[in-house]
């Protein structure tokens, strides 16, 4: 699967990030994580405090798929509103899952604060608006279920936002302790801390096989460079690339596009550097980083194709910087790295753990949408819950089958 295309900001971040040698000699192992990005390392740092011998293979490099074009706007909001989730799942288990998302954001702050590697984890609050009047309704419906549930928010009118920003929106919802991460520096962070604990990485090291020996009651992979690795459990975290391994019914493919501006000098017109996105659908986010640069999101387009989701890069570059101008005409900007990619996301909203007949002992880490670091510090822990305690009772929430749990 061609993941992306374009210009990468992120990795220019941490020129000199370890680097770990390809598997040379076969290898046994308690716990096998496929897949060295973000939700790869995420189980590497649960594992790490374990006493489980535990591997991690990377075909390529470390943050070289999908870590390199995440934007890492960490909130626990999602593309799917709250109260619209209720409607399918029913009230207990979206109060279940929206406080595993708010742990999810502190743990992330935990675990970057464990780490020597500077991950830039920053606490944001959030602009939420209604891309059209027809949207209030809606939002000001989910503002008031997120405040019965003690999150910090705030209901902005059209005059409130039209006092804190240079642009205006009918409403908004104002959230309070959302967070940024730079996605490369994280995911190398918690590798470098796993390794440092005796987790073996190993980089250059591409899985083409698999058999259950029922007999040892294993998992064998293989890999491109003729060796082997056993293992009693194996987490694959390879993002949308599991796909080709596992087809997911409940998954779905779309084509986004992102831009990375030039340093700029004042955000004074951007009221706490919020993160920004909308309700329309497709929508348009922002964020800024360490630098003081500007990434600028969204204008999803649904081809999976390819040669058609790169024939469209310039254009959507051309169209975000575009819109960013609209709502900031005072902030002068240049796109400095700009790319395509895909997107997955989840026909219900809700990330899934895939646990599948056909691989006995295995996981699949599924954290498709727009929340997918902190979808995979949830499922990563559940997992690694399951796997060192023998039941994790929230793992029923996010498997591919999940009841409706609590449905009233």
């Amino acid at each position: 699967m061609n993941l992306q295309s374009g210009t990468y900001y992120w990795p220019t971040t941490f020129p000199d990030a370890p680097s770990y040698p390809a598997l040379e000699e076969d290898l046994s192992c308690d716990v096998l994580v496929i897949g060295g990005g973000s939700s790869g390392a995420q189980c590497a740092y649960y594992l790490a405090d374990t006493n489980l011998d535990v591997a991690v293979i990377e075909k390529s490099t470390i943050g070289s798929g999908s870590t390199s074009t995440n934007t890492a706007l960490l909130q626990y909001s999602g593309e799917k509103m709250f109260t619209d989730l209720i409607n399918t799942f029913g009230i207990g288990y979206i109060e279940r899952h929206l406080q595993l998302l708010k742990e999810a954001i502190n743990e992330i702050e935990k675990a970057s604060k464990s780490v020597s590697i500077d991950c830039e984890f920053n606490r944001r609050d959030t602009l939420y608006s209604a891309s059209c009047a027809e949207d209030v309704e809606s939002l000001k419906k989910e503002y008031e279920f997120l405040k019965q549930h003690n999150c910090e928010l705030t209901f902005l009118t059209k005059e409130d936002i039209e006092a804190k920003y240079p642009f205006s929106r009918d409403a908004a919802i104002y959230s309070y302790n959302d967070a940024e991460i730079n996605p490369f520096r994280f995911t190398h962070a918690l590798l470098e801390h796993a390794a440092n604990k005796g987790i073996h990485i190993y980089e250059h090291t591409e899985m083409n096989g698999h058999h259950f020996d029922e007999e040892r009651g294993k998992m064998i992979i293989s890999t491109k460079n003729g060796k082997s690795i056993q293992a009693r459990y194996i987490i694959f975290a390879a993002g949308y690339e599991g796909i080709e391994m596992k087809k997911e019914k409940k998954a779905s493919f779309v084509s986004t596009y992102t831009v990375t501006t030039n340093s700029v000098e004042s955000f004074s017109p951007w009221y706490n550097r919020t993160l920004i996105w909308e309700t329309a659908r497709p929508y348009l986010f922002m964020r800024t980083t360490r630098d003081n640069r500007i990434i600028i999101g969204g204008l999803d387009d649904n081809t999976k194709y390819q040669e058609d989701r790169d024939s469209k890069l310039i254009h959507k570059k051309n169209k975000l910087i575009e819109e960013f101008n609209k709502m900031f005409p005072t902030i002068q900007v240049q796109p400095e790295y700009y790319l395509a990619a895909f997107y997955g996301g989840t026909l219900d909203g809700i990330p899934i753990i895939g646990k599948y007949g056909e691989f006995p002992n295995c996981y699949f880490l599924f954290a498709f949408g727009d929340n997918g670091t902190v979808y995979s510090q949830l499922l990563s822990k559940i997992i690694v819950k399951e796997i060192v305690e023998g039941e994790s009772p929230d793992i029923a929430l996010y498997l591919q089958e999940r009841p409706l749990l609590n449905k009233s």
